[in-house]
Formats: structure tokens, sequence, C-alpha cells
């Protein structure tokens, strides 16, 4: 009798243990159901932002042709607009009425662009950098002289009444006589080089380049 009470005790735990460990394996397969689930939601997420982004890229690619011109190489446009700073110089007056006007109209270019864009995707923001670039010479002071030069454009863009609107960061560099985007001829990199950077949650670069 004591034996069969013995006997009858140990099912009835071991019958508990493994119900126990069934409750356990059930709870840890639903819990890595959830997490594969979040984890496929953020992957599909992040899909949709690249793909959002290639969009973009695809509709900056429609920037004004009579102002742009598509560079291979870099997989940047290049404005048609030949400008040149005198060496040394920084102020955008000293530049002929002309080619500010062709300026105007080129930035106008890239704020419609931008527009265009924001019609459809309200939810997509700019960085956009303008960089100044100079040429290798005896002047001392090419970075910071880049740095003017750009800011001077961008002071002249916003006295011409282009706003890039509320969308857009407007950011102001200088590279002086480094970077990666240089030209053989030293004279034609005196320029400004525009980049349009698309971001949602994640940053993808599409650049513009003025040449100067």
């Amino acid at each position: 009798m004591i034996k069969n009470k013995k006997e009858s005790f140990f099912w009835t735990s071991y019958s508990d243990l493994m119900m126990s460990l069934f409750f356990v394996m059930l709870l840890l397969f639903v819990l890595v159901i959830v997490l594969l689930h979040n984890k496929i939601g953020e992957q599909a997420l992040k899909l949709e932002e690249f793909e959002k982004i290639e969009e973009i890229k695809k509709s900056l690619n429609n920037i004004d042709s009579t102002y742009f011109a598509y560079n291979p190489d870099y997989k940047k446009h290049i404005l048609k607009i030949s400008v040149n700073f005198p060496t040394g110089k920084s102020n955008i007056n000293d530049i002929d009425y002309s080619t500010l006007q062709e300026l105007q109209k080129a930035g106008r270019a890239v704020k419609n662009q931008i527009d265009e864009i924001t019609k459809t995707n309200p939810e997509i923001q700019y960085l956009l950098i303008i960089e100044g670039q100079a040429s290798k010479d005896n002047y001392v002071q090419n970075y910071e002289l880049s740095y003017e030069r750009a800011l001077a454009l961008n002071r002249f863009w916003q006295n011409s009444g282009i706003d890039f609107g509320k969308n857009c960061e407007v950011l102001i560099s200088g590279s002086g006589t480094g970077g990666s985007m240089r030209e053989r001829i030293e004279s034609k990199n005196q320029r400004f080089l525009i980049h349009i950077i698309p971001k949602t949650g994640v940053i993808e670069s599409r650049s513009t380049t003025l040449a100067n």
C-alpha cells in the first residue's frame, strides 16, 4: 500500500513538472513569435524608408537640366554656368550681373525641385549643404575663403527671396583645397558644391554640384 502511494505521488509530481515545463515552453514560443513579428516589422519599415529614399533620389535627378548637367563619375549634378571669383575674393558682388541672375535661377531650380517633392512626400526632410571650394594657389587662407564664398552664396539666395522651406536645413561649409571631388585644372576648383540629402529615419545622400 505504501509503495503504491509513493508511486502515485511520483507520477503526480512528474505530471505537474511536465505540465509546468509545457507552459514554460509555450510562453517562450509565444515570446519568440512576438519578437520575430517586431523584428519583421522593423525590417519592413527600414525597407519602406529605403524605397522612399530611392524614389526621392530619382526625383532629384529631374532638377532643371537648363542649369545642371549630370556627372556619372561622381554621380552628381554640375552647374552649367561658368562662375569665377577673383583670386582671394569672396564678395558675391564681384561676379558680373548676368552670372548672378543665372545663379539666382539655379537656386530657384533647387527650391522648386524640393517643393515639388515635398508636395507628395511632406514627411521627407532635407539637409542642403552649401560647400565652397578653392584652387591651390599662393593664397594662404583658402579654407576660410571657401567657407566665406559658400556663406556669400547662401546670403545671396536669401536676399533673392529663395526660401527652401521648413523641411530643409541649410548648412554652410568650406573644404578649401581638400575634398575628394576636384578637377585636374586647379582654376576649375573655385566652385560651390551643393549637397541635397533627403532623410526619413535614415540618411542617404544625393548631391548637386555648382561650378564656381
